[in-house]
Protein backbone atom coordinates (compact mmCIF):
# COMPACT_ATOMS: atom_id res chain seq x y z
CA UNK A 1 0.00 0.00 0.00
CA UNK A 2 1.26 3.45 -1.09
CA UNK A 3 0.59 5.81 1.93
CA UNK A 4 2.49 8.77 0.44
CA UNK A 5 -0.14 10.79 -1.37
CA UNK A 6 2.63 12.60 -3.69
CA UNK A 7 4.37 9.43 -4.54
CA UNK A 8 0.96 7.20 -5.17
CA UNK A 9 -0.48 10.37 -7.23
CA UNK A 10 2.72 9.60 -9.90
CA UNK A 11 2.04 5.77 -9.63
CA UNK A 12 -1.53 6.78 -10.80
CA UNK A 13 -0.21 9.34 -13.20
CA UNK A 14 1.83 6.51 -14.57
CA UNK A 15 -0.52 4.11 -15.02
CA UNK A 16 -3.23 6.56 -16.99
CA UNK A 17 -0.35 7.36 -19.07
CA UNK A 18 -1.09 4.11 -20.74
CA UNK A 19 -2.94 4.29 -24.09
CA UNK A 20 -6.34 2.34 -22.08
CA UNK A 21 -9.14 2.78 -20.13
CA UNK A 22 -8.52 1.34 -16.33
CA UNK A 23 -11.39 0.23 -13.98
CA UNK A 24 -12.10 2.32 -10.94
CA UNK A 25 -11.72 -1.21 -8.83
CA UNK A 26 -8.16 -2.59 -10.49
CA UNK A 27 -6.45 1.20 -10.05
CA UNK A 28 -7.68 0.56 -6.29
CA UNK A 29 -6.03 -2.76 -6.40
CA UNK A 30 -2.57 -1.61 -8.01
CA UNK A 31 -2.28 0.82 -5.55
CA UNK A 32 -3.22 -0.76 -2.67
CA UNK A 33 -6.21 1.93 -1.40
CA UNK A 34 -9.92 2.02 -1.63
CA UNK A 35 -12.02 3.49 -4.70
CA UNK A 36 -12.84 6.66 -2.86
CA UNK A 37 -9.06 7.07 -2.66
CA UNK A 38 -8.83 6.70 -6.34
CA UNK A 39 -11.31 8.98 -6.88
CA UNK A 40 -9.95 11.96 -4.57
CA UNK A 41 -6.82 11.34 -6.41
CA UNK A 42 -7.84 11.40 -9.81
CA UNK A 43 -9.80 14.69 -8.70
CA UNK A 44 -6.31 16.16 -7.60
CA UNK A 45 -4.71 14.97 -11.10
CA UNK A 46 -7.50 17.18 -12.57
CA UNK A 47 -6.46 19.86 -10.40
CA UNK A 48 -2.63 20.24 -11.20
CA UNK A 49 -4.29 20.22 -14.88
CA UNK A 50 -4.85 16.56 -16.14
CA UNK A 51 -7.06 15.71 -18.24
CA UNK A 52 -8.89 12.48 -16.84
CA UNK A 53 -12.07 11.28 -18.05
CA UNK A 54 -14.24 8.96 -15.86
CA UNK A 55 -16.86 6.70 -17.20
CA UNK A 56 -19.85 5.36 -15.74
CA UNK A 57 -20.98 1.60 -15.13
CA UNK A 58 -20.89 -0.14 -12.53
CA UNK A 59 -16.88 -0.32 -11.89
CA UNK A 60 -16.57 2.96 -13.92
CA UNK A 61 -12.99 3.60 -15.76
CA UNK A 62 -10.95 6.26 -16.07
CA UNK A 63 -8.72 7.44 -19.03
CA UNK A 64 -6.00 9.99 -19.85
CA UNK A 65 -7.37 12.60 -22.62
CA UNK A 66 -5.83 15.46 -24.82
CA UNK A 67 -6.14 18.77 -23.57
CA UNK A 68 -6.17 22.37 -24.21
CA UNK A 69 -1.91 21.94 -23.06
CA UNK A 70 0.42 19.11 -22.52
CA UNK A 71 0.84 18.57 -18.66
CA UNK A 72 4.35 16.63 -16.97
CA UNK A 73 4.88 13.69 -18.45
CA UNK A 74 5.89 10.93 -15.79
CA UNK A 75 8.48 8.65 -17.95
CA UNK A 76 10.63 5.11 -16.53
CA UNK A 77 13.93 4.23 -16.87
CA UNK A 78 13.84 2.89 -20.57
CA UNK A 79 11.19 6.02 -22.16
CA UNK A 80 13.79 8.78 -21.42
CA UNK A 81 16.10 6.98 -22.14
CA UNK A 82 14.16 6.50 -25.69
CA UNK A 83 13.01 10.07 -25.88
CA UNK A 84 16.44 11.21 -25.36
CA UNK A 85 18.05 9.51 -28.46
CA UNK A 86 15.01 10.40 -30.48
CA UNK A 87 15.71 13.87 -29.76
CA UNK A 88 19.07 13.55 -30.22
CA UNK A 89 18.45 12.18 -33.74
CA UNK A 90 15.81 14.88 -34.36
CA UNK A 91 18.49 17.35 -33.64
CA UNK A 92 20.13 16.56 -36.79
CA UNK A 93 17.47 15.17 -39.43
CA UNK A 94 15.76 17.17 -42.20
CA UNK A 95 12.20 18.37 -40.86
CA UNK A 96 12.55 22.50 -40.36
CA UNK A 97 12.73 23.83 -37.15
CA UNK A 98 12.47 20.23 -35.71
CA UNK A 99 16.38 20.68 -35.05
CA UNK A 100 16.40 23.75 -32.79
CA UNK A 101 13.33 22.47 -30.94
CA UNK A 102 14.92 18.99 -31.05
CA UNK A 103 18.04 20.48 -29.03
CA UNK A 104 15.95 22.87 -26.59
CA UNK A 105 13.71 19.44 -25.47
CA UNK A 106 17.15 17.53 -25.23
CA UNK A 107 18.45 20.34 -23.05
CA UNK A 108 15.98 19.97 -20.55
CA UNK A 109 15.34 16.11 -20.30
CA UNK A 110 19.02 16.08 -19.64
CA UNK A 111 18.65 18.37 -17.20
CA UNK A 112 16.41 16.31 -14.99
CA UNK A 113 17.97 12.77 -16.04
CA UNK A 114 20.09 10.64 -13.50
CA UNK A 115 23.30 10.30 -14.00
CA UNK A 116 23.22 7.10 -14.61
CA UNK A 117 20.38 7.66 -17.89
CA UNK A 118 22.96 10.16 -19.04
CA UNK A 119 25.66 8.10 -19.04
CA UNK A 120 23.59 5.59 -21.07
CA UNK A 121 22.63 7.57 -23.55
CA UNK A 122 25.93 9.12 -23.77
CA UNK A 123 27.40 5.51 -24.51
CA UNK A 124 24.87 4.76 -26.65
CA UNK A 125 25.35 8.27 -29.00
CA UNK A 126 29.16 7.59 -28.71
CA UNK A 127 28.87 4.63 -30.17
CA UNK A 128 26.59 5.22 -33.06
CA UNK A 129 27.10 6.79 -35.98
CA UNK A 130 24.16 8.65 -38.65
CA UNK A 131 24.71 8.14 -41.90
CA UNK A 132 23.15 11.12 -43.55
CA UNK A 133 23.13 11.86 -47.00
CA UNK A 134 21.24 14.51 -49.89
CA UNK A 135 21.26 17.99 -50.64
CA UNK A 136 20.03 19.60 -47.34
CA UNK A 137 16.36 20.27 -48.45
CA UNK A 138 13.82 20.25 -44.96
CA UNK A 139 10.57 20.27 -44.98
CA UNK A 140 8.20 21.82 -42.67
CA UNK A 141 6.37 20.09 -40.14
CA UNK A 142 3.39 21.32 -40.84
CA UNK A 143 3.27 19.44 -44.39
CA UNK A 144 4.18 16.25 -42.76
CA UNK A 145 1.74 16.97 -40.46
CA UNK A 146 -0.93 17.59 -43.62
CA UNK A 147 0.30 14.38 -45.13
CA UNK A 148 0.05 11.74 -42.05
CA UNK A 149 -3.25 12.89 -41.18
CA UNK A 150 -4.24 12.29 -44.85
CA UNK A 151 -2.76 8.90 -44.56
CA UNK A 152 -3.94 8.18 -41.02
CA UNK A 153 -7.54 9.09 -42.54
CA UNK A 154 -7.49 7.50 -45.94
CA UNK A 155 -8.33 11.03 -47.47
CA UNK A 156 -7.04 12.04 -51.10
CA UNK A 157 -4.19 14.43 -51.75
CA UNK A 158 -4.03 17.23 -54.57
CA UNK A 159 -0.56 18.98 -54.48
CA UNK A 160 1.42 20.93 -57.19
CA UNK A 161 5.09 18.86 -57.41
CA UNK A 162 8.09 20.24 -59.20
CA UNK A 163 10.10 17.17 -60.45
CA UNK A 164 14.03 16.73 -60.36
CA UNK A 165 14.36 18.00 -63.81
CA UNK A 166 12.55 21.32 -62.73
CA UNK A 167 9.37 20.29 -64.29
CA UNK A 168 5.54 21.28 -62.60
CA UNK A 169 2.65 19.20 -62.36
CA UNK A 170 -0.36 19.55 -60.41
CA UNK A 171 -0.94 15.49 -58.54
CA UNK A 172 -4.07 13.92 -57.23
CA UNK A 173 -2.69 10.82 -55.04
CA UNK A 174 -4.23 8.17 -52.43
CA UNK A 175 -1.60 8.69 -49.90
CA UNK A 176 -0.15 5.25 -48.45
CA UNK A 177 3.04 5.80 -46.24
CA UNK A 178 5.42 8.51 -45.52
CA UNK A 179 8.87 7.17 -45.15
CA UNK A 180 12.24 8.53 -43.94
CA UNK A 181 15.80 7.79 -45.40
CA UNK A 182 18.74 9.73 -45.16
CA UNK A 183 18.24 13.06 -44.23
CA UNK A 184 14.89 13.14 -47.17
CA UNK A 185 11.40 12.04 -46.58
CA UNK A 186 9.23 10.60 -48.96
CA UNK A 187 5.50 10.17 -50.21
CA UNK A 188 3.97 6.87 -51.19
CA UNK A 189 1.33 7.15 -53.01
CA UNK A 190 -1.44 5.87 -55.27
CA UNK A 191 -1.40 8.45 -58.33
CA UNK A 192 -5.27 8.12 -59.83
CA UNK A 193 -4.80 10.50 -62.68
CA UNK A 194 -2.02 8.25 -64.15
CA UNK A 195 -3.11 4.98 -62.12
CA UNK A 196 0.34 4.07 -61.19
CA UNK A 197 1.98 4.14 -57.78
CA UNK A 198 4.66 6.81 -57.57
CA UNK A 199 7.03 8.14 -54.76
CA UNK A 200 6.83 11.79 -54.46
CA UNK A 201 10.30 13.53 -52.25
CA UNK A 202 8.11 15.81 -49.92
CA UNK A 203 10.13 18.66 -49.90
CA UNK A 204 9.77 18.99 -53.75
CA UNK A 205 5.76 18.73 -53.17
Amino acid sequence: MTTDTPARLLQLLSLLQTPREWPGGELADRLGVSRRTVRRDVDRLRELGYPVQASMGADGGYRLVAGKAMPPLVLDDEEAVAIAVGLRAGAGHAVEGVDEASVRALAKLEQVLPSRLRHRVSTLQAATTPLTSGDGATVTPETLTVIASAVAGNERLRFAYRAGDGADSRRHCEPYRLVSTGRRWYLVAYDLDRADWRTFRVDRV
